[in-house]
């Protein structure tokens, strides 16, 4: 999920500036001053002197192009990676889903249901995406208590989806458990359940008695 502080292209996507392109000339400049003063090293000093100088200031061109060429390729890159990310793309609103929980109060559950089910997926919770739970579910005006047992259906949802649950899943649900404050006697239940994976017919229902069925 985006936050404020992400870039975006217009933070990152820098145009090659004035100073590029004068270092590039200075540099370019100088390259050709000292290539003169290679073949023709004038009388000033001995010629050897001469050439060395030349020498010098060939490799300070050199540098001047090379550090412009640097700062216009790294732009460059910028540019690229920045456009084609979708860590900076913008957050599109779904317009359907809001229509959707004003056309059906009756299944506001759901709705809940499949965002904590969205946020569990990456086996972890973040704290960006525990406030907008806990905002959505202030907004579908759902009690904290009845939001947290929908917490934990999704995290035990989540969990089983690939017949294991991992010491971080399981760590999800004990968290989403005791926000529910479910009894010892309940959340030893639903662990019983999930040691082998896998949530049986009979499990279901120990499920809904506990949590609550959501149609």
């Amino acid at each position: 999920m985006m936050t404020e502080d992400e870039p975006t292209l217009d933070d990152l996507a820098d145009e090659r500036d004035v100073n590029d392109w004068l270092e590039m000339f200075w540099g370019s400049l100088l390259i050709v001053i000292g290539l003169n003063q290679l073949m023709h090293p004038g009388s000033l000093f001995a010629p050897v002197t001469m050439q060395w100088l030349g020498s010098g200031v060939i490799a300070l061109g050199l540098a001047w192009v090379g550090h412009g060429l640097k700062d216009m390729a790294v732009k460059e890159i910028r540019t690229s990676l920045v456009a084609s990310s979708p860590v900076v793309s913008k957050r599109v609103v779904d317009y359907g889903l809001i229509r959707d929980v004003l056309l059906h109060p009756d299944q506001y559950g759901k709705f809940l249901l499949e965002a904590y089910h969205r946020a569990y997926e990456d086996g972890v919770l973040t704290q960006d995406e525990h406030d907008e739970l806990t905002l959505l579910s202030a907004a579908l005006e759902i009690p904290p208590r009845q939001a947290a047992r929908i917490a934990t259906r999704a995290a035990i949802k989540c969990a089983v989806q690939d017949g294991k649950v991992t010491t971080a899943e399981m760590a999800l649900i004990e968290g989403a458990m005791q926000a529910a404050n479910l009894t010892e006697e309940e959340r030893g239940k639903i662990r019983d359940a999930l040691d082998d994976g896998i949530i049986d017919d009979e499990e279901k229902k120990m499920l809904d008695d506990i949590l609550g069925s959501i149609d």
